[in-house]
C-alpha cells in the first residue's frame, strides 16, 4: 500500500536508549515499506556537528543508510537541536536535505512541510536566537570550536531549553495563527505540516473560504507520534516507543 511517513522531534540521545531502540524499530518495521520518510527536524537532542563520530552517532547514521540504499528516499528538514547538521551528514546517510519550508507533492495535492519553530513568533527570546543561529557566521563560529567547548554550549542550551518550557506561558511557545494562514497563503497550500511544538493533532479551519489543515507531529519523549500519509487521507499513530 503507497504510504507517506513523517516523523520530527524524536530528540534522539545516547541519554534515552528507548528511543533510539523505538527509532530502530520504527526504521525496520515500517520506514522500509514507505514510498519515503520525512524527517522534520529535531531528530537529535543536540548534533554539535559532522565531525563529533561516536558509536550512538554511527548507529543512527547506519540506519539512514541502509534505508535509502533499499531505494526509499529520505528527507530531513532542520530543527532547532539539530541545525548543524551538514553536508558529511547527508552524504553518509543519502538523506537529502530540504529547505526550512518546502513545497511538495503529496499524492496529488500541494503540501508544505516545515520544523515549524519559525511559525511561533510570539516567543521574541527564541525567535532572537534563531535569527542569530541561522545566520552565516554563527554556525561558522560554532564549528570552529574544539567539540568539547560545543558539548559544553549543546548542553547549557538544553538546560535553558528546559528552564523555559516550564517558565514560558504555553500560548507563546505554541503557533501564532497569523503566522500560519501568512505562510501556507504564501506558498499558496491548504495544507501544513509541521513539528516543533509536541502538541500532535489535527487541526482543521477555514482559509479565505476554502478548507485547510494543519498537522502537527508529536515528540518521541512519550508519545513517539509519526504520521501516515496516502491517497486515501492522513492518520496520526501512536506507540513507537511500545517494544
Amino acid at each position: 500500500m503507497s504510504n507517506t511517513l513523517f516523523i520530527a522531534d524524536l530528540h534522539l540521545s545516547a541519554d534515552r536508549p528507548d528511543i533510539t531502540a523505538a527509532f530502530m524499530r520504527f526504521m525496520r518495521d515500517k520506514a522500509c515499506s514507505a514510498d519515503a520518510l520525512y524527517v522534520l527536524g529535531d531528530l537529535f537532542e543536540a548534533w554539535i556537528g559532522d565531525d563529533d563520530h561516536n558509536p550512538f552517532t554511527a548507529e543512527i547514521k547506519q540506519a539512514f543508510k541502509h534505508l535509502t540504499d533499499s531505494g526509499i528516499p529520505c528527507y530531513f528538514i532542520h530543527g532547532n537541536r539539530d541545525f548543524l547538521i551538514g553536508k558529511r551528514f547527508a552524504k553518509e546517510t543519502g538523506v537529502q536535505l530540504l529547505p526550512e519550508a518546502q513545497l511538495i507533492d503529496l499524492y496529488g495535492e500541494p503540501v508544505l512541510i516545515m520544523h515549524g519553530d519559525s511559525l511561533c513568533t510570539r516567543d521574541l527570546e527564541y525567535m532572537a536566537f534563531r535569527k542569530k543561529s541561522r545566520g552565516w557566521w554563527w554556525p561558522r563560529l560554532m564549528l570552529a570550536l574544539p567539540l568539547s567547548k560545543r558539548r559544553q554550549i549543546a548542553e547549557n542550551g538544553r538546560r535553558k531549553s528546559q528552564q523555559n518550557y516550564q517558565d514560558k506561558p504555553q500560548e507563546i511557545m505554541d503557533v501564532t495563527p497569523s503566522e500560519v494562514t501568512r505562510v501556507m497563503r504564501e506558498y499558496k497550500v491548504n495544507t501544513l505540516i509541521h513539528g516543533h511544538t509536541h502538541r500532535p493533532d489535527i487541526h482543521h479551519f477555514d482559509l479565505d473560504g476554502h478548507p485547510a489543515k494543519r498537522v502537527v507531529l508529536g515528540d518521541w519523549y512519550s508519545q513517539s507520534s509519526l504520521l501516515r500519509v496516502t491517497p486515501e487521507g492522513m492518520n496520526l499513530e501512536y506507540g513507537a516507543l511500545d517494544p
